[in-house]
């Protein structure tokens, strides 16, 4: 790996720390429109190809709700986005990973420091005193699961049981790569909203913002052209081999074409 790939790996944001989101315009304008409505569904399952943005998208919903308590707060009603300024004290709090109404589902390191495959039960039960305190922040509770798809069966059957039968001022935010293999009985309790790749400009801007990279940098461009609609294939393109083994590829089955077209 060389050590620009090191450097740029290091140095990518975690989708709690990234404010602005790039594409995906309809389904955020879904998520603000449901929620000033005072009538938002529980749970939502955001899926679509990996790296494309659909973290991004939970943790930016979340920092609004968390942010705007009241829906029909002039601030919810008239926002033309969920964007919420990194200085506000919610967006800080989210990003450190601290903000007492956020609860994150994800893999986590096991006794020997190493990255488990999947989401265990033990961790998805915390769903269950996580709702049910009171004293750790007033208002909203906001669940993401990133992602539903690494949640083993006996942690994916303990989540369906809270979203049976969700709390007051719940909000379940399901990131899926796979919404089809999603356990039906979780899908049927969540509003889909699945995600399209993006354009080519789109990923640009987003992993230059990602890695604080010139947007016009020559190799940033190219992992953006060659990224079929995936900011994170984009990064994992910089400065790698894949990148050269890609261009390989796109160029042979161009020659290919045009020799059976001759």
């Amino acid at each position: 790996m060389s050590a620009r790939k090191v450097e740029q790996e290091s140095t990518a944001r975690h989708p709690r720390e990234t404010p602005d989101l790039f594409g995906h315009r309809e389904a955020e304008t879904a998520l603000l429109d449901a929620y000033r409505s005072g009538r938002i569904p529980h749970a939502w399952l955001i899926g679509g190809a990996q790296g494309i943005g659909k973290a991004t998208l939970a943790y930016r919903m979340a920092r609004f709700v968390l942010a705007f308590r009241n829906p029909k707060s002039s601030q919810v009603q008239h926002a033309p986005t969920l964007r919420v300024d990194p200085s506000d004290p919610v967006a800080r709090q989210v990003t450190a990973g601290a903000h007492g109404g956020l609860l994150v589902l994800e893999r986590g390191l096991n006794d020997r420091g190493v990255m488990r495959t999947v989401i265990t039960v033990d961790e998805t039960r915390e769903t269950i005193s996580f709702f049910g305190s009171t004293a750790a922040v007033d208002g909203w509770r906001v669940c993401i699961v990133d992602t539903v798809d690494e949640l083993n069966p006996n942690a994916a059957n303990a989540l369906l049981k809270i979203l049976e039968e969700p709390p007051q001022q719940s909000l379940f935010l399901l990131v899926s790569h796979a919404p089809s293999r999603v356990l039906p009985t979780i899908l049927s309790r969540c509003r889909k909203l699945l995600l399209r790749p993006l354009e080519t400009g789109d990923v640009l801007r987003a992993a230059a913002a990602a890695t604080d990279i010139a947007a016009d940098d020559p190799a940033l461009t190219e992992a953006a052209a060659a990224s079929e609609g995936s900011v994170g294939r984009a990064l994992s393109l910089l400065g790698g081999d894949a990148l050269k083994l890609q261009q390989r590829t796109a160029a042979l089955l161009a020659t290919s074409s045009e020799r059976r077209s001759a």
